[in-house]
């Protein structure tokens, strides 16, 4: 039988079910990626499981969220990650070594592997043919343990593109263009599989910058096959024996289809604040720009740096302009450096930054008050950049680059030619700052400092709960907007009790003692609620203050997983949330949670306050109710190991 890409992976990893679109599954994991923003909580969760040894084929902690070391705390998760990795068979990358997903795809990627990574962005890897999806830790720690990973057969959407792309457009602009199409939520429920003409005329890492920025439609994962040019990157990566060439079969079925031009495709930015915000750069005009920032995980491989290095040289940004870049890995930053590339950077005028995510995650360079930042990277949520009112559009290197001269959000077109650039056939590949795991049996003391606090433990599911809804919100609830990114906060994800006096703070300042101070609450939203990171704090910090449901209208796929990992209720209201007749600290009681999750029915909640009630739906399986009763994923598996 003819098979789609994505098919051909999960017939060959599938431990359970049938590969039946809308139906659950469980598929093996080859490998797991994590770093210092998911790892902790990650690694103390597979302790808890109480496992010596991971059981996957390959798994990797990065350090690079985290890495600007306000104070001890830093350092303490970074020598807890690594020692805990020594000893359960992990890879650590060390700081300075590069971004997850860029290093991942350079050393660790592997075509017709499954890659499950505690952030929503290890889609990059799909740019060489792996099936790579994001989860929350909780998921990674299981699958450390060599349980399977449950999933929901998605529709494959075929991705046809023909022809090339034009003079000055990019892989980033295609991205835009898909969710400019998409939206932020138009590819829940789905895979994007690219196929056709056109794939031939992309690199390695520009079907990543592809599979790492549609992510933001929603989609659970996409993928490009693995073919000659994939072949070649790694060949440049010393890595030709981790090749396999893999395509779906001439004749495959799909869900859906969609078919895209690259000749149409023109510079492309997504406004504030939303990256499904897309307009045409053209359409944009005189727009001062204050800081233009170009890298992240989107856009900071060597071929990304090395053509903006070509628009600068020879050139000097304006003295009001602040210029930062930051190369995706320590190999692209001594790629840069042996090709004379870095030195035209900083002959214009640019700030070298570490290989971090850096920016991207609102750890420095935020922008000034009401500032315009211009950036590669794949959010560009509120607050987001570290500066509350700044104003953040998405765009292209190429588009990043051609404003940082003028001062004004600038297509590249008007630039005239664009000057050819060269890749290297071989890139300087080292791998020193990855730390191998210590051989098995031989002993290995955990670092715990002072800021690697317990990991909390709840109780199973209540029958009866009752509290107030806390807060009312709208549609598009971000896991920023409940959990803020930014040094500060980062340095706290290994300590609940820290961390969770940041939850909801962009949105009310006094959430967390009035979550304590209820004990027991609920949460409301609209459309998309948890959209963005798969941080798993953002549920689990909640969780800790008393949060025992969310209703919303539609969750994020990563977001909802989290809250049954977590045994938090995700309920969804049908219709308009008008009807419901709830406002902020009415008090609301559930009952008969216990027979509504075994039966697969609808729950009844209850306004204390109006009289009135209305139903919820439970859109789970039955195995995933069955982790909510236990009181969440991880007490699931203690019961079962």
């Amino acid at each position: 039988m003819s098979q789609n890409l994505v098919h051909k992976i999960l017939a060959d990893h599938l431990v359970s079910g049938e590969l039946v679109q809308g139906e659950e599954i469980e598929i093996k994991i080859d490998q797991t990626l994590m770093h210092d923003g998911t790892g902790q909580m990650a690694t103390l969760q597979f302790e808890a499981i109480g496992l010596d040894r991971v059981k996957t084929d390959l798994s990797v902690t990065y350090t690079d969220h985290n890495t600007l070391q306000v104070a001890f705390m830093n350092m303490d998760d970074h020598h807890f990650l690594a020692s805990s990795g020594r000893k359960f068979g992990i890879h650590y990358s060390k700081a300075g070594n590069g971004i997850c997903h860029q290093v991942h795809l350079e050393r660790f990627s592997k075509p017709g592997n499954v890659l499950l990574g505690a952030d929503s962005h290890t889609t990059t890897s799909g740019g060489v043919g792996m099936l790579a999806i994001g989860a929350g830790g909780l998921n990674i720690a299981a699958a450390m343990a060599g349980l399977p990973f449950t999933m929901v057969v998605p529709k494959v959407v075929k991705v046809e593109l023909k022809g090339c792309l034009p003079v000055w457009s990019s892989a980033k602009d295609l991205a835009l263009e898909i969710l400019r199409n998409y939206d932020v939520s138009g590819g829940r429920g789905r895979i994007l599989e690219f196929v056709g003409e056109g794939v031939s005329t992309l690199s390695a890492t520009e079907r990543a910058t592809i599979t790492n920025m549609s992510l933001e439609s929603g989609a659970m994962t996409s993928i490009f096959p693995s073919d000659g040019l994939t072949k070649r990157y790694f060949k440049a990566q010393k890595r030709e024996k981790d090749w396999l060439e893999l395509s779906a079969d001439p004749d495959a079925e799909y869900d859906e289809e969609i078919v895209i031009h690259l000749s149409k495709i023109e510079p492309m930015a997504a406004k504030p604040h939303s990256p499904g915000n897309v307009a045409l750069v053209s359409d944009l005009s005189d727009i001062n720009v204050h800081q233009v920032a170009i890298g992240s995980c989107t856009n900071s491989s060597l071929q990304d740096m090395i053509k903006v290095a070509s628009i600068l040289k020879g050139h000097r940004v304006p003295s009001e302009m602040s210029l930062v870049i930051a190369p995706g890995s320590r190999q692209v930053l001594k790629a840069l450096t042996e090709c004379g590339a870095l030195a035209d950077m900083i002959a214009a005028g640019a700030r070298i930054a570490e290989s971090t995510c850096g920016f991207c995650v609102g750890v420095g360079q935020a922008p000034r008050s009401e500032g315009v930042s211009v950036r590669t990277s794949n959010r560009n949520f509120p607050g987001r950049s570290g500066t509350k009112d700044a104003q953040v559009y998405l765009v292209s290197p190429e588009t990043a680059a051609a404003t940082a001269l003028s001062g004004k959000l600038t297509d590249p077109r008007t630039l005239g030619e664009p000057a050819s650039i060269t890749l290297p056939e071989v890139f300087p590949v080292d791998d020193s700052m990855v730390i191998q795991p210590a051989p098995q049996g031989e002993a290995v003391e955990i670092i715990r400092g002072p800021n690697i606090a317990p990991l909390p433990e709840f109780e199973p599911m209540q029958d009866v709960l009752e509290g107030p809804a806390l807060l009312c919100l709208g549609d598009g609830v971000s896991t920023d907007d409940i959990l803020p990114s930014g040094a500060e906060v980062f340095s706290l994800r290994a300590n609940i009790p820290a961390i969770s006096k940041y939850v909801f703070r962009p949105v009310d300042p006094d959430f967390h003692d009035r979550a304590k101070a209820a004990q027991t609450s609920f949460i409301i939203g609209g459309e998309n609620f948890g959209q963005g990171s798969s941080r798993e704090h953002a549920v689990l910090a909640p969780r800790y203050l008393g949060v025992r449901a969310v209703m919303a209208k539609s969750f994020a796929r990563i977001f909802k997983s989290n809250l049954v990992n977590f045994g938090i209720l995700p309920l969804e209201i049908e219709g308009d949330t008008d009807h419901i007749h709830i406002k902020q600290d009415h008090r609301i009681k559930i009952e008969g949670i216990h027979q509504a999750l075994n039966q697969g029915s609808d729950i009844t909640v209850h306004n204390l306050n109006t009289g009135k009630s209305f139903d919820c739906k439970i859109d789970l399986s039955s195995k995933l109710r069955e982790i909510l009763l236990e009181g969440g994923l991880l007490a699931s598996i203690r019961n079962k190991i």
